[in-house]
């Protein structure tokens, strides 16, 4: 049977690269830490790489009146915005906050929304505030369910093991004070990252190039 890594079969080979922590009873201070390692090798992934697994769509109905809307959880990076009125599709466009305030410095008075801006983590900022219940349609990227004995799997485990199995090994070697690995797990890390960032790039010049040849 092919392998499938799993929240527990990472802890695994974990303990088996470093040779630590392979019960509770024996080796407290390493079993305890490798869930909370795992947890920061996900994190420093979804900050290293913007690749398609990490992209999701939304679509939300606004409200009239309403300029400021909550983010999705998990979100870390916005793609896109599109308002979609009777079939018609609209971008809009980022831009800092001063900009949007300068460009529509009265939120009570409403129109298609144009431009959007961080509010702040968790808030986005639409102006014009809308003057309809237009459909947006938001492209982020997200962090990714992150992994628990409840949580098994996710997209690293099911389609970048190899990283995020490196990802934890750099984790862990400044914890285990291991100085000398971090060099190897850091070049085994980044040349699995730059596989997904090639991978990634080769699917935007062949869309490129069917839409060119079409």
């Amino acid at each position: 049977m092919a392998y499938a890594m799993t929240f527990a079969s990472l802890q695994t080979d974990l303990r088996r690269y470093l040779e630590r922590g392979f019960t509770l009873a024996d080796d407290p201070y390493v079993y305890e830490q490798l869930p909370r390692l795992i947890n920061m090798a996900e994190r420093r992934i979804a900050r290293d790489l913007k690749i398609q697994g990490f992209i999701v769509a939304v679509t939300t109905p606004l409200s009239v009146g309403v300029s400021t809307y909550a983010k999705p959880n998990r979100w870390r990076e916005t793609i896109s915005m599109t308002t979609k009125s009777d079939d018609t599709l609209t971008p809009v466009f980022t831009r800092s906050y001063e900009y949007c305030r300068n460009y529509w410095p009265d939120d009570t008075q409403t129109g298609q929304p144009q431009f959007y801006a961080d509010y702040d983590y968790s808030h986005w900022l639409l102006v014009p505030t809308p003057d309809a219940a237009y459909d947006l349609e938001v492209l982020y990227y997200e962090l990714p369910v992150l992994l628990d004995d409840a949580q098994q799997t996710n997209w690293l485990t099911d389609y970048a093991p190899n990283l995020l199995l490196y990802g934890a090994l750099l984790e862990a070697t400044p914890f285990l004070k291991n100085d000398e690995r971090i060099t190897t797990w850091q070049n085994y890390y980044q040349s699995a990252a730059n596989a997904l960032n090639t991978e990634d790039l080769k699917k935007i010049l062949d869309r490129d190039a069917a839409r060119t040849e079409a």
